[in-house]
C-alpha cells in the first residue's frame, strides 16, 4: 500500500504562482502528481478554453518538473448542473465536459473526476436526475472516444452520496471509461460504514481522495481532528488489491506555512497507510 502514488490537489498548493513553481514545488515535497481544478471560478473555468502554446506550455512545466498532472477535479458542474431544469445551463455543462476531455488529451490527464450534484442550486427539480444520467451518458460518449476515464465521486451534498449512489451510475453505462473516484471523507460526513461502502465498489475505482471530515464540517477538518477512519478504510482497499493513485484533498486559504503544512500532512497519511499494511499483514 506505501508504494501508491500520492499526490495533492492543487489548491492546497500556494495560490499566486504558475505551473513550473507549483510542479516543482510539489515534487520537491515529496508527491508524485497533482490534481488540477476546474471548478465554478471563471479563471479556471478559462483554461478549458486555452491555447495550443498555453497547453503547451504546461505540458513543458510537467516535463522539466517530472511532476505529470494525472487528475482532474471537474467541480465547475456545480453550477453548471447537468441535471439542470435550464437548457442553457444543460448546454454550457455539457461544453464544460468535452473541454476537459480535449483539455485531458491535450495535457495527459487520465481521469476526470465527476462531481454527484443533479443540480446544486436547484432544490428537487423534478427530472434531475434523468437529464443529469443524460449528460453522463452524453460525456462518456467523447470521454470513450478520447481514451480518458471518468470518475464519479460521491459528494457531501443529496444526490450521490455513498459508493452504493455511484454504482447505479456504474451498472447503467457498464462502461470501462465510467468508474467511481470516491472521497471516503464524504462517506464519513454522512454517517455511512466507510469500509462497508468501499467493498460495495470493488474493482471500479481510478482513484481515491482522502480528506477528514466532521458532522456538518465537508471541508477544512485538519486530519486527525474528523471522523474518517483513515487506518481501517486503507486497510479495506489492500485487501482488494486497489493500487491506484491517492489524493490528498486540502485547501492552502494563503497560509504563509501552506508547504509546510502539505508536507506534514503527506508523512500523516503515509504512516496510515504504514499501519494499514501491518493491519493487514497482521503484525
Amino acid at each position: 500500500m506505501t508504494n501508491h502514488r500520492i499526490g495533492i490537489y492543487e489548491k492546497a498548493l500556494p495560490y499566486n504562482t504558475d505551473w513550473n513553481e507549483r510542479l516543482s514545488t510539489a515534487r520537491e515535497i515529496g508527491f508524485d502528481f497533482v490534481e488540477i481544478s476546474i471548478d465554478e471560478s471563471a479563471e479556471r473555468r478559462a483554461r478549458l478554453d486555452w491555447s495550443p502554446s498555453q497547453k503547451a506550455a504546461l505540458r513543458k512545466a510537467i516535463a522539466d518538473s517530472g511532476v505529470p498532472i494525472t487528475t482532474m477535479c471537474l467541480s465547475a458542474h456545480r453550477k453548471y448542473a447537468l441535471g439542470s431544469v435550464d437548457p442553457a445551463i444543460r448546454g454550457e455543462g455539457l461544453r464544460i465536459m468535452r473541454n476537459a476531455i480535449d483539455f485531458a488529451v491535450a495535457c495527459g490527464v487520465r481521469v476526470i473526476q465527476l462531481a454527484g450534484y443533479y443540480a446544486y442550486y436547484e432544490d428537487n427539480a423534478d427530472g434531475a436526475f434523468a437529464r443529469y444520467e443524460a449528460g453522463l451518458a452524453q460525456g462518456l460518449e467523447w470521454a470513450s472516444a478520447a481514451g480518458v476515464t471518468l470518475g464519479l465521486e460521491n459528494v457531501d451534498g443529496t444526490d450521490v452520496r455513498s459508493i452504493t449512489d455511484a454504482m447505479r451510475f456504474v451498472k447503467t453505462f457498464s462502461s470501462p471509461y465510467f468508474q467511481i473516484y470516491p472521497d471516503i471523507g464524504n462517506l464519513a460526513l454522512h454517517g455511512f460504514d466507510v469500509c462497508q461502502e468501499l467493498e460495495v465498489g470493488r474493482g471500479h475505482y481510478v482513484g481515491m481522495h482522502v480528506k477528514d471530515t466532521r458532522p456538518g464540517e465537508p471541508r477544512r477538518v485538519p486530519f486527525g481532528a474528523g471522523t474518517t477512519p483513515f487506518v481501517d478504510a486503507f486497510a479495506t482497499l489492500l485487501r482488494m488489491n486497489f493500487a491506484g493513485p491517492i489524493l490528498i484533498e486540502m485547501w492552502n486559504d494563503d497560509s504563509p506555512n501552506s508547504l509546510q503544512i502539505v508536507s506534514d500532512i503527506r508523512e500523516w497519511v503515509l504512516s496510515r497507510l504504514e499501519a494499514a499494511d501491518q493491519l493487514v499483514q497482521g503484525y
